[in-house]
């Protein structure tokens, strides 16, 4: 079942970050369909978090899809390489996002080998969000997608995970957040393969 509209407008992001682990993300572009469990996120708490793009209330071409209510797919270039895809939650104009940082492969596999020159047996084909947006096929045509739709969502197939099996941490890659790079706001499923590295 496609997750609702509403489930994305819940402004508790932590919940959120931890809750989509499990949950299946599909993508069908030209219709080629692919599919991933979530395995590891981050959550960006939007105006008041340093590490967010929306950090002081930033508003710009890039950011200004971050600002819509909750449910659509907010798609950036990172270092000019690699597409990184999040969740935009919470209601508008409280720009808050949870970052996939890496999925299973389910199905689509093939396409998957395709997209990232690999084989789909390899953790490092969807380990990363850079890898697992490519893997999906996720690239900026698909900014701004409503997540019910039928190019991007994400389902929930009774996968959950027990306290004890979620890791939290510091985000990756945020060292110029100050205070709030510290933040345990990473999470991932303990001893799943394709959780990108550092595990610790």
């Amino acid at each position: 079942m496609k997750l609702p509209e509403i489930y994305y407008r819940n402004p508790d992001i932590l919940f959120l970050a931890k809750d989509l682990l499990g949950k299946i993300l599909y993508t069908c572009t030209e219709g080629n369909m692919s599919a991933g469990m979530i395995v590891e996120t981050e959550a960006y708490g939007g105006i008041a978090d340093k590490a967010s793009h929306a950090y002081g209330g930033r508003r710009t071409g890039r950011t200004e899809t971050m600002y819509q209510n909750g449910g659509v797919a907010y798609v950036y270039l990172c270092y000019g390489i690699h597409y990184l895809f999040n969740v935009v939650t919470s209601w508008e104009d409280d720009p808050q996002a949870v970052l996939i940082r890496a999925v299973e492969p389910l199905s689509g596999q093939e396409l998957m080998q395709l997209r990232r020159n690999m084989q789909a047996s390899k953790p490092a084909i969807s380990s990363g969000p850079g890898s697992a947006a490519k893997a999906l096929g996720i690239d900026r045509s698909l900014n701004g997608k409503d997540l019910t739709g039928d190019e991007i969502w994400i389902e929930d197939h009774g996968i959950s995970y027990a306290a004890e099996l979620i890791v939290s941490g510091p985000r990756i890659g945020v060292a110029y957040a100050g205070e709030d790079a510290l933040l345990a706001w990473r999470f991932y499923v303990r001893g799943n393969r394709y959780v990108s590295k550092p595990r610790s």
